[in-house]
């Protein structure tokens, strides 16, 4: 009897061990269930537009942006005097100041910066700062370039070579690196963008302390010119997927980061466009892939935004998207399909207006076209 009576109770270690059991495996699984809810909002923001799941980019809770803090931001454009320039950065401005003050908006100043050396005939309606443009003519590249950029040699990590060809790229990391030595600029944070880009939204800082803001492009991929990008990155920097797949534009980045990365930007676009194989390998976005690789150098990733931007006619929805970039021809049947590589019924293309801004009488856009057409096709002047 007496073995039975000690065979049915538990010992109040056992209990207190159990009881403790219990309450660990609990606390595991609902750290669990919670951890894995983060991430499923995480991929889901993804899949509807928002930041890119990746832990490395991930913004670290410390430099989270307060709630209701307003980061005003600088927006700069760079530009020449082109009539096809005027017109766009004419369209873009106008709705800056549309977009500027409404809700959600931490939009600051507006500067152009207008690297054809002398002004035109809109400083007086678009805020604007005149820099020199690169020299013309290939004779005279090799003086004048290197003069004029030892002019600012002591903002370079090593002095720069002589001779240059193709550099008409070059102008907008020059015109930057001028800007941001000469001008007064009162934001923190400074927006570059492009003539071809319309506030559809009113742009909150996507940036947050050191993490600026860009938008992904699928056509840039340093994982596949790793080769290439090894003379501009070298290994002990880490892997080629440290540079991001971006360009300088649209990036919303703190002044005085931007004021480091610049010189470097300028100088390995010029190392870029001085070799043949990087030259032929990366053509008209070989300055978007140096301002990535400047950025690298110095350490930098960028939060990555798909919600920064849509680019029609492959965007189809606007959302909560904040910028239309029109770099891309809209051609279209009468039935609303695209008849892309081909002048359709219906087109919309920036090039077809080199001499002018798109007339107001311009056509509707047939039923069937995407919403992100449509919306261009109001928001053109």
């Amino acid at each position: 009897m007496i073995v039975r009576k000690n065979m049915g109770r538990a010992s109040p270690l056992v209990l207190v061990t159990l009881v403790l059991g219990f309450c660990f495996a609990t606390y595991n699984l609902l750290t669990m269930i919670m951890h894995n809810r983060a991430i499923s909002k995480w991929v889901e923001d993804d899949a509807n537009g928002g930041i890119f799941f990746d832990p490395v980019i991930k913004m670290p809770e410390n430099v989270r942006k307060p709630k209701n803090a307003r980061l005003p931001f600088h927006v700069a454009v760079t530009a020449t005097d082109a009539t096809y320039s005027q017109w766009q950065c004419r369209i873009m401005y106008y709705w800056y100041k549309k977009k500027k003050d409404l809700p959600g908006s931490d939009m600051g100043g507006f500067t152009r910066i207008l690297h054809s050396g002398s002004p035109d005939n809109f400083m007086d309606e678009i805020p604007t700062i005149v820099v020199d443009p690169l020299p013309e003519g290939l004779d005279r590249v090799s003086f004048l370039l290197y003069h004029i950029l030892n002019q600012h040699r002591a903002a370079f990590s090593e002095k720069i070579p002589l001779s240059y060809q193709g550099y008409i790229v070059l102008n907008r990391p020059w015109a930057f690196v001028q800007w941001l030595e000469k001008a007064t600029i009162e934001e923190d944070y400074i927006l570059m963008a492009e003539p071809d880009h319309i506030f559809i939204n009113p742009l909150p800082n996507l940036a947050s302390g050191g993490f600026p803001a860009a938008f992904p492009f699928f056509y840039i991929k340093p994982a596949d010119y790793g080769k290439v990008l090894r003379k501009f990155f070298p290994e002990e920097m880490g892997p080629v997927t440290n540079i991001d797949p971006i360009g300088n534009s649209p990036v919303i980045i703190k002044k005085d980061l931007l004021k480091k990365i610049a010189p470097t930007w300028m100088n390995v676009s010029l190392k870029m466009k001085d070799d043949p194989e990087t030259d032929e390998a990366f053509g008209w976005v070989l300055e978007m892939y140096a301002y990535a690789v400047g950025s690298a150098l110095h350490g930098v990733q960028h939060i990555l935004r798909k919600d920064f931007m849509l680019q029609p006619p492959w965007d189809f929805e606007i959302g909560k998207k904040f910028i239309i970039h029109y770099t891309y021809g809209c051609d279209y049947n009468m039935k609303g399909e695209l008849m892309y590589g081909e002048i359709g019924e219906w087109r919309f293309d920036k090039r077809s207006f080199l001499r002018g801004p798109p007339p107001r009488n311009l056509s509707l856009p047939p039923p069937g076209v995407p919403e992100s057409v449509v919306c261009l096709y109001r928001y053109r002047y």
